[in-house]
C-alpha cells in the first residue's frame, strides 16, 4: 500500500517538476557554490520566473564603490522580485587571489547582502554558462562591473556598461520596467 501511495504521489508531482525543469533556460541550469561558503545555489531555483540583475565584479576596481548601490536597489526591490547576483572575476586582474579576500570585500566593507558567487570566469574560454549566455546574447563584458538585466523567462537581457552608476535614473527605469513587465506576465 505504502509503494502504491508514492508511486502515485510521484505521478502526481512529476508534471510540476518537469514543467518547471522545462521553463529554466539552460545557462541557469547551474548549481553554483556561494561565495566564500560550502553552501551552492542552484540558479534555477533562485531565479525563475524572476526578474534578474547580474553583474560581474572585482574587489579592486576603481568601480568596486558600485557595491553599495547594487545593496539599495537589492534592498529595494527584493520583495518585487528582483534577484541580484555577483559573479567575482579576475578576468581583469582586479580580483583578490584569496576568495576569502573578497568575500571581506563584499560582506564587510560593503555589506552586501545579495547573492554573490565563487569566482569564476565570465569571459574567454573557460567562462561561465551564464556569461556565454549573456556574450552571445548581449556582449561579454569588457570590464569589471557590467550589469545585465534578464526578463523573467531568462531571455531578454539588457547590458550596461560599468559606466553607468547603479543609481542612474536610466538604470533604475529600465530595472522598474522589467519588473512590471514580469508582474503583468505573471
Amino acid at each position: 500500500m505504502m509503494k502504491k501511495l508514492i508511486c502515485i504521489f510521484t505521478l502526481l508531482l512529476l508534471p510540476s517538476i518537469t514543467a518547471s525543469a522545462a521553463s529554466c533556460p539552460d545557462y541557469l541550469d547551474v548549481t553554483l557554490k556561494k561565495l566564500h561558503s560550502s553552501e551552492q545555489v542552484n540558479l534555477c531555483e533562485l531565479a525563475q520566473n524572476k526578474p534578474v540583475l547580474i553583474v560581474n565584479t572585482a574587489s579592486n576596481c576603481g568601480f568596486t564603490h558600485h557595491f553599495e548601490g547594487l545593496e539599495a536597489i537589492h534592498e529595494k526591490y527584493q520583495d518585487k522580485g528582483l534577484v541580484v547576483i555577483g559573479f567575482p572575476s579576475n578576468d581583469f586582474f582586479q580580483e583578490e587571489s584569496d576568495e576569502k579576500d573578497t568575500a571581506k570585500v563584499c560582506f564587510v566593507n560593503y555589506g552586501v547582502t545579495f547573492t554573490m558567487l565563487a569566482p569564476s570566469a565570465v569571459r574567454g574560454s573557460d567562462v561561465n554558462s551564464v556569461f556565454k549566455f549573456l556574450g552571445d546574447k548581449s556582449s561579454s563584458p569588457k570590464w569589471n562591473f557590467y550589469k545585465y538585466l534578464i526578463d523573467g523567462k531568462g531571455e531578454k537581457v539588457t547590458s550596461f556598461s560599468p559606466k553607468t552608476n547603479p543609481d542612474d535614473p536610466e538604470f533604475i527605469e529600465a530595472i522598474e520596467l522589467l519588473i512590471n513587465k514580469d508582474a503583468s506576465n505573471t
